[in-house]
């Protein structure tokens, strides 16, 4: 008897010392298994195999140009052999203090606003008539969207010819008897900067309207019918659902308006050029840094200028993530619980 319980006792021991949930300790793994943070290799290496090619291409095309330019920016450099006229934060103070370097950052400031008070509205109007069931409705989407697709060189041959003063316009408005509105469009200080922001909506609100209509197709169907049921009219479901809802739509819109805005260049060099866009105040911080760097000569004022426009921008750009689309961010990361 002594001998079984010996036994029993035995087995028993053995087959909780086997058991990882009985009191005894768990078991070891076994002799030559690699360790559990081995096994994240692979998953790093795969991350790293898809995420490499953009991070190349994002630090060689985005990075590197930015750090490099900043470098020059230091010095007086015409553009050929190295860079030793070392001139510190001359080039910037220049820039901050020329008078026609302001101008042209305030050109860009009211293409800003105007932008988005002309083609915002605009677009929104075009995109709710859009998203009504219409004869002609994919026709007419593809003729609004064809003047975003056309090349700026294009367009602003295009409107340069038809807006001089023996161009198209004046003509057509002298054969409808409003000869009296002809006018230098081009030239004069008192319409050219109108006329450019006539050029820029036709060009890009195009683009607003496809953004607008893909925001209005993604609200459910479900909400609006529920109001039309309650009794709401077209205009107050608009006003009080749809356009709420496209918050979101409309914000990034305007992020990418105004980003635009602040860097535009081809448009206003292809239609106004380098003389006259300074005389007609259509300049801007683009044109300026092309004129006052490449074409004067001076790569390294021009670098200068770049960063200029470069942190200008980023400024704009991390305020608006901070105080626009900050709380877009949050409702999408909290999935819409706040």
């Amino acid at each position: 008897m002594a001998v079984l319980r010996e036994e029993t006792h035995t087995e028993h021991a053995a087959r909780g010392s086997q058991s990882p949930a009985g009191g005894g300790a768990p078991a070891l793994p076994p002799v030559g298994s690699p360790p559990r943070a081995r096994s994240r290799w692979p998953k790093r290496a795969e991350l790293l195999l898809l995420i490499g090619p953009a991070l190349v291409v994002f630090v060689a095309f985005v990075i590197l140009p930015v750090a490099l330019a900043a470098y020059y920016g230091f010095f007086s450099w015409s553009g050929y052999g190295a860079a030793t006229d070392f001139v510190g934060l001359r080039n910037y103070v220049t820039i901050l203090t020329d008078p026609a370097f302001l101008e042209a950052l305030s050109h860009n400031a009211f293409i800003v606003v105007m932008s988005l008070v002309l083609q915002g509205p605009l677009a929104l109007g075009i995109a709710l008539l859009l998203n009504r069931r219409l004869r002609f409705q994919s026709l007419i989407r593809v003729l609004i969207f064809v003047p975003y697709v056309i090349s700026e060189v294009v367009v602003g041959l295009g409107w340069s010819l038809m807006l001089q003063s023996n161009g198209a316009l004046n003509g057509l408005l002298e054969k409808v008897g409003l000869g009296g509105l002809a006018t230098d469009w081009l030239s004069d200080p008192s319409a050219a900067i109108w006329t450019l922001l006539v050029i820029i909506t036709w060009k890009y609100v195009g683009f607003a309207v496809i953004l607008f209509l893909a925001g209005l197709q993604g609200i459910p169907d479900e909400i609006t019918e529920a109001a039309r049921i309650d009794g709401a009219s077209y205009w107050q479901v608009q006003r009080y659902i749809v356009l709420p809802l496209m918050g979101p739509t409309v914000r990034i819109w305007a992020f990418l308006s105004i980003i635009g805005s602040l860097q535009l260049f081809d448009l206003v060099w292809i239609v106004w050029g380098q003389y006259v866009a300074g005389t007609a105040g259509t300049s801007t911080m683009a044109t300026y840094m092309v004129a006052n760097g490449r074409n004067a000569g001076s790569y390294g004022y021009g670098n200068a200028v770049a960063v200029v426009i470069f942190l200008i921008s980023l400024v704009v750009a991390l305020l608006y993530q901070r105080f626009i689309l900050r709380r877009d961010s949050a409702v999408t990361t909290t999935g819409g619980a706040h």
